[in-house]
């Protein structure tokens, strides 16, 4: 979360009642839910630690300089201990209900990551969906990854996967390079759809000239590292 003061605590009362309705079902046996602070501006750090003082299960990471989407998403995977971890913006993309769906099918179809994409995007404006479009488009071009959303902050994954996958973008790529790696390491990934809900306060940085040329300097450090990966022997392990 980077300035998130309008969604930090939604976002987590989100996230605590659809972990509660998989604790209550039996799917997981405890959850804990971590918020990333990269070092906001706002009330967001002081909302967060109010949050993880009154809830044993939520913990707060303090990034002491802004460290991008993909940092933050390389502190949060790093301090996961459960078997499963998910990776959400803190702008409530999509309804939170659609992880116990997630959950359901990566056990039934044993898959080691689930990529959501959305059913409709006209709601981003017609500008952001041609730069997605592209994004997609050059990403399948380049890394032979048919991935229909590639960017979408929805990806469940096993945590074992991260014993063999070190991702190296600080910026907005770090979502195509963890599939890519997952999909050339072997890793059985799935999709599925969920609608998508914009962004009602605040403001999205993605679509910044700053952050479109950073995505293709870490496009190009990645092709760059792709003859080095190889499929792993056993994907359970």
């Amino acid at each position: 979360m980077w300035n998130e003061q309008e969604y930090v605590e939604r976002a987590v009362a989100f996230g605590q009642r659809a972990c509660d309705q998989l604790l209550a079902a039996g799917d997981i046996g405890d959850y804990e839910l971590i918020i990333v602070n990269d070092a906001s501006t706002d009330r967001t750090p002081e909302l967060a630690d109010a949050l993880a003082a009154a809830d044993p299960r939520i913990r707060v990471i303090h990034h002491p300089q802004n460290r991008k989407l993909g940092g933050s998403m390389k502190t949060g995977f790093a301090a996961a201990t459960g078997d499963l971890v998910l990776y959400t913006d803190a702008d409530l993309p999509f309804d939170m209900a659609e992880l116990i769906r997630a959950v359901r099918l990566m056990r039934e179809y044993d898959a080691d990551l689930v990529s959501a994409y959305r059913f409709d995007r006209t709601g981003e404006g017609s500008l952001r969906a041609i730069y997605t479009f592209a994004y997609n488009a050059l990403v399948k071009m380049l890394f032979g990854v048919r991935i229909r959303d590639i960017n979408f902050a929805f990806k469940l994954c096993r945590r074992r996967i991260f014993d063999h996958i070190e991702l190296r973008s600080e910026g907005s790529f770090v979502d195509a390079e963890l599939v890519i790696r997952a999909q050339r390491l072997g890793f059985e990934i799935l999709q599925f759809g969920v609608d998508y809900f914009p962004r009602t306060r605040g403001e999205s940085t993605l679509s910044q000239p700053s952050v479109i040329i950073k995505i293709l300097r870490e496009m190009r450090m990645l092709r760059k590292d792709l003859d080095r990966i190889t499929p792993i022997a056993d994907r359970t392990g």
